[in-house]
């Protein structure tokens, strides 16, 4: 726990974090464009959990760069 006072500065360079934001629109295009694709084939709508992890990975670039972690 941080003593009262004291601030938290990020531990990636602003570098890192531009990787993480493109890393994670580039994997939302992807997810989107994958979505696309199944609702236009009208395939099972199972198939889309194969999304979740596309999603899942996306967020987490968004999080991170958002949080500076």
């Amino acid at each position: 726990m941080l003593p009262t006072g004291e601030s938290c500065t990020p531990n990636i360079s602003t570098r890192e974090r531009r990787k993480r934001l493109a890393g994670g629109a580039l994997q939302l295009l992807i997810a989107l464009v994958v979505l696309a694709a199944l609702l236009v084939s009208s395939a099972d709508s199972w198939w889309r959990l194969v999304l979740l992890p596309m999603f899942w990975g996306a967020a987490l670039g968004f999080f991170q760069w958002q949080d500076r972690t």
